[in-house]
């Protein structure tokens, strides 16, 4: 008898873009998955943070912590911009606090794989981990730490963060993934996730597979409200949006952090 498969659909870097969120959401729903987990990064960027923190809260299971949402909201932070402070503004009373309160990793067991989810590497949400890192640091995304915890090392590990969605696998069967970015994608501007299926919470071998969904949606209605509620930087969220072209790339000055051709660069 073939087992019962469930799925489960990953989400993360929505930064404020509530029109690709909710586009995402209905393709989520129209495939009949109820299960969503999101790997963090619900602000700035964008332009409508508190109604993207409202909606994740209500739909998604698992929320955990991104690098935005730990920074933006710090009462310490001594780093101020325009921009920042704008972001900031737009999160409604104890939203802040929500975000820094989410936990750093969730891990799950499915069809014998044991699955870690964070959002940026297994030591801090603000280390970044490329596509293009040595083998080191693809060993080192499947270690305990102290962010992480104790307990199995994890076969499976996902992340979002670099908005630049791939698939790895080493002979040993560790699986690597990045979800890519529902809200800021580069290089393909379209909105991706991922679905996770297999039988839940087995120890035992049975089909397991991931999947990468691009979902288009209105770019420019997206826009108009960027546009209408003065958000600054506006110029380099159009030109993420529409183009994948990081802002950085525009004059500021800053070398290009997204593209696979500059393998060097850092993102945001």
């Amino acid at each position: 008898m073939h087992p019962h498969l469930e799925r489960i659909a990953l989400i993360s870097d929505v930064h404020g873009n509530l029109t690709a969120l909710e586009a995402v959401l209905d393709d989520i729903d129209a495939r009949g998955i109820s299960r969503i987990y999101n790997l963090g990064d619900y602000v700035g960027k964008g332009p409508r943070g508190r109604e993207v923190i409202d909606v994740c809260r209500e739909r998604c299971e698992v929320n955990i912590l991104g690098n935005w949402d730990d920074f933006l909201p710090d009462p310490d932070r001594t780093f101020d911009s325009e921009a920042l402070s704008w972001w900031l503004g737009q999160l409604s009373e104890g939203q802040g606090e929500w975000l820094r309160g989410l936990p750093f990793s969730h891990d799950f067991l499915i069809s014998g794989r044991r699955v870690r989810l964070f959002h940026a590497s297994p030591t801090s949400v603000h280390r970044r981990v490329r596509f293009d890192h040595d083998e080191s640091e693809f060993l080192e995304m499947f270690t305990n730490t102290p962010a992480t915890g104790d307990g199995p090392v994890p076969t499976v590990v996902g992340y979002g963060d670099t908005h630049d969605a791939y698939y790895e696998v080493d002979r040993e069967r560790r699986t690597l993934f990045n979800t890519g970015s529902v809200g800021n994608s580069m290089d393909d501007p379209t909105p991706v996730y991922v679905i996770v299926e297999g039988v839940l919470d087995s120890t035992a071998e049975a089909p397991f597979s991931l999947q990468f969904v691009r979902v288009p949606y209105d770019v420019e209605a997206e826009l108009a409200v960027a546009g209408a509620m003065g958000m600054p930087e506006f110029a380099g969220y159009a030109s993420e949006l529409r183009h994948g072209v990081y802002r950085g790339d525009l004059g500021s000055g800053e070398p290009p952090r997204y593209h696979r051709r500059s393998p060097d660069a850092a993102a945001s």
